[in-house]
């Protein structure tokens, strides 16, 4: 039975149990977020690399990263090149150890742009596609785009001048989901549709 002596012990120590639980949440929320700090700082590069990626090549001239001489028609007017709109996918980078966008040397990647013609639909679009090294330690950067040569299928010229693991990515992986779709509204806007 509880007395009023033995309940206000009771309610005190409700008290000292509800600072120390306080406390153990602010100890927790404190690692977690040094934590998702330490972990924010590479996928922000990564994020970085990304946009850096897709302003070069979406401001590059199509020639610099096209396939099979694919060539995009001017308008009816002839005065305004078509747009290039581009996803892109990081497999990884060098030197790996860099924390700053300006130290970055080399990205292994992925590309998938889209010339937006005026009034002409995705399906319709001439694309550029494909597992691409850019050099970032140059102005602009250079564009280096994995193709098939006559002497060299794709996957042989791949594995040439991908380093592992980004080679095996690069086999695998493209476009996800929401990036496919970011783009292709990107794409919509561009070509006025």
């Amino acid at each position: 039975m509880f007395t009023r002596d033995s309940f206000a012990g009771w309610y005190r120590n409700r008290f000292v149990w509800v600072a120390v639980i306080l406390l153990a949440v602010s100890a927790t929320a404190v690692v977690l977020v040094n934590s998702a700090g330490s972990e924010a700082r590479p996928a922000d590069l990564r994020g970085q690399i990304m946009t850096r990626m897709r302003t070069v090549l979406e401001t590059a001239d199509p020639a610099q990263h096209q396939h099979a001489g694919h060539t995009a028609q001017v308008n009816s007017e002839g005065d305004k090149k078509p747009s290039v709109i581009c996803g892109v996918h990081v497999y990884g980078f060098e030197p790996t150890t860099v924390t700053a966008l300006a130290d970055v040397d080399l990205v292994y990647g992925f590309h998938l742009c889209g010339i937006a013609e005026p009034d002409k639909p995705w399906d319709w679009a001439v694309k550029l596609v494909g597992p691409l090294i850019m050099d970032m330690s140059t102005e602009p950067p250079g564009i280096q785009v994995v193709e098939a040569t006559e002497n060299t299928r794709f996957i042989d010229r791949l594995r040439e001048v991908f380093p592992d693991p980004y080679e095996q990515q690069a086999e695998k992986e493209a476009l996800s989901d929401s990036e496919m779709a970011d783009l292709r509204r990107r794409y919509d806007a561009a070509a006025g549709l």
